[in-house]
């Protein structure tokens, strides 16, 4: 008897997933049905560009049809990565507020803010070339704008010191060619690489010079996070102010001395090394020999915000800019 149960059941179970399946069928062979749900329910929308836009006071000359698709290019790219694109804004919530006041006293136009965040996300990235940090600066070049780079100390991972000498060599490179569109655009290429190019083709114009891909695309790719980022519900995002990562409160200390073990170095400042490498990623190992006996700021948890517990749990809030 319970043999026969058993099989009823089966046979029952036999019967309502088959009329499921026959009923799954029938949906997915209504094309009309399918065609009118995505119409509906699915959209993708062509950028809509400003009437006139400008990098750093520059007008860009979007009556071109080559610059005007060029910016719709990048647009498109950055709007439907939205993934990446998020990660930048909550990131320029914590740096915009130490990358722009450095860049307004050195007399650099915020516009350049966007720059870093094309070049790195706003990491201490490391590139397939080995620039490294929010600038990508090659170690050439970082040291020539008096960056110090070793094996125990990379200020290109510093943000205030990167953003110093990104400052100085953009200020050489604007003073070189006259404009700030053909200084982002020798940021990129190198100033002897856009000089070359420029002087051959009798160009006075980043707009009107025949580069490399990858330079081609790079201006734009500034000018398409700038107005997404400026303009975001424009380009379909919408973020919280709680959203945003916070500044983080740090005070600074002294660092001094040779053969500083720095895991010993943290415990005893009350924190972790986890924590003490996360706020100052220009230190490089975990002993700090500094045969120079130089003198290093080091930032730690603010005790005033609660020290390293406030910045296991920090608040939310801090915008990107006053359009977010």
């Amino acid at each position: 008897m319970k043999k026969l149960s058993i099989a009823a059941i089966v046979l029952a179970s036999i019967a309502v997933v088959g009329q499921i399946f026959v009923f799954a069928t029938h949906k997915e062979d209504s094309n009309d049905t399918y065609r009118k749900a995505l119409q509906s329910d699915y959209r993708v929308y062509a950028p809509v560009l400003p009437d006139s836009i400008d990098f750093c006071g520059e007008s860009v000359p979007t009556d071109v049809f080559y610059v005007r698709e060029a910016l719709e290019r990048e647009l498109m790219v950055n709007m439907y990565w939205q993934s990446n694109m998020l990660q930048c804004m909550k990131r320029a919530g914590r740096y915009f507020p130490i990358i722009e006041p450095i860049l307004k006293r050195n007399g650099v136009p915020a516009d350049f803010r966007f720059l870093c965040v094309i070049e790195s996300g706003l990491t201490n990235a490391t590139s397939p070339a080995k620039a490294q940090g929010f600038w990508q600066f090659i170690k050439a070049t970082g040291q020539r704008y008096g960056l110090e780079i070793t094996d125990e100390v990379d200020m290109r991972n510093d943000i205030t010191a990167s953003t110093e000498a990104a400052c100085r060599y953009l200020k050489s490179l604007h003073a070189r060619f006259g404009s700030w569109t053909a200084a982002a655009a020798a940021y990129n290429c190198g100033e002897a690489g856009l000089s070359s190019r420029m002087t051959r083709q009798n160009a006075t114009s980043y707009y009107h010079t025949y580069l490399n891909r990858e330079t081609t695309r790079y201006v734009y790719r500034i000018l398409a996070v700038k107005l997404i980022m400026e303009h975001p519900k424009d380009y379909g995002f919408y973020l919280r102010q709680r959203d945003l990562y916070s500044p983080v409160p740090t005070t600074e200390v002294e660092l001094t001395g040779q053969n500083v073990d720095l895991y010993n170095f943290a415990r005893t400042r009350g924190t972790s090394y986890k924590m003490l490498r996360e706020l100052n990623p220009w230190l490089q190992t975990d002993k700090l020999v500094n045969k120079q006996n130089r003198t290093y700021k080091v930032a730690l948890p603010a005790p005033s915000h609660g020290g390293l517990s406030r910045l296991l749990h920090p608040d939310q809030g801090s915008a990107i800019v006053e359009h977010l």
